[in-house]
C-alpha cells in the first residue's frame, strides 16, 4: 500500500504540530514547513501528494507559493487553510491553483476527509483517458461520448459520473463515493441525485446501446459492468 506523503506549511506552531500528530496516526508520511520559502523548496524537492497551504506565511505568501508551484508544473494536490473565510480570498486562492478551501478553525474529521477526496480524484485522473466498451466509446480527454459510432450529448454531472464509473470497471460504488467525486466535498443533495443522473444515462446511452453497463447493486450502489442485452 502507497503510504500518501502530505506537506504541511503552517507558521503557527501549534496547528502545524497538531496536524502533524493526527495525519501521522491517520497513516500519512508527514513533512512540515514554518514558511513560505522552506514550503516551497520542500513541495518542489519531496513531490508530496497532498499540500496543506496556510495564507498568511512568513518569507513567503501562501498565494505566491501556490502560483509558484503551478507555474514548475507541479501536480502535488494543494489545500489551503487559512483564517479569511470570504468569498473573494476563496477565489484568489482558488485561481492561481488551489484545489481545495478550508477555512480556521476546522474539523480535523472534515480536513482529513478532503484529504482522501483529493488523492482520490488524484488516482482518478491517472487513470486511462478513453475507455471502449462494447459499441460505447468515452473519450475523457476529448469529452467525447459515443454509442455505435453515434455522438452522444449527455449534461456536465452526467458526463463526470459516467468516466468515474468507467475509470473503474467492476468496482462497486457506493452513492456517497460518486458523490464525492463527481460533486466534491460540498455535495448537499442526496443519495436520490444519484439515481437521477443514473436513470438519465441509462435514458440517453444504454438505449442505444446493444448493451447494458451500468449495473445496480441494490442498498450498495453501482458500477460499471458490460452485460448484453437479453431478447424477451
Amino acid at each position: 500500500m502507497v503510504m500518501h506523503r502530505i506537506l504541511i506549511i503552517e507558521d503557527d506552531s501549534t496547528i502545524r504540530e497538531t496536524l502533524e500528530y493526527n495525519l501521522r496516526a491517520a497513516g500519512f508520511d508527514v513533512a512540515t514547513a514554518a514558511d513560505g520559502r522552506d514550503g516551497l523548496e520542500k513541495a518542489l524537492a519531496g513531490s508530496p501528494h497532498v499540500i496543506l497551504l496556510d495564507l498568511l506565511l512568513p518569507r513567503m505568501g501562501g498565494l505566491a507559493v501556490c502560483e509558484e508551484l503551478r507555474r514548475r508544473e507541479s501536480d502535488s494536490r494543494i489545500i489551503m487553510i487559512t483564517a479569511l473565510g470570504t468569498d473573494a480570498d476563496k477565489v484568489k486562492g482558488l485561481t492561481v491553483g488551489a484545489d481545495d478551501y478550508v477555512t480556521k478553525p476546522f474539523n480535523l474529521e472534515e480536513l482529513t476527509a478532503r484529504i482522501r477526496a483529493q488523492l482520490r480524484r488524484a488516482s482518478a485522473e491517472t487513470k486511462p483517458q478513453v475507455f471502449a466498451f462494447g459499441d460505447v466509446r468515452i473519450d475523457a480527454l476529448r469529452h467525447e461520448l459515443t454509442v455505435g459510432g453515434k455522438a452522444v450529448k449527455v449534461r456536465p454531472k452526467e458526463w463526470q459520473l459516467l468516466v468515474a464509473l468507467a475509470a473503474g470497471p467492476g468496482v462497486l460504488f457506493s452513492r456517497e463515493q460518486l458523490a464525492d467525486l463527481v460533486w466534491g466535498t460540498d455535495f448537499v443533495g442526496s443519495s436520490r441525485t444519484i439515481d437521477v443522473h443514473i436513470r438519465r444515462l441509462r435514458e440517453k446511452v444504454e438505449t442505444l446501446s446493444a448493451y447494458n453497463f451500468i449495473d445496480t447493486v441494490h442498498g450498495l450502489g453501482y458500477r460499471f459492468e458490460l452485460a448484453p442485452k437479453v431478447e424477451p
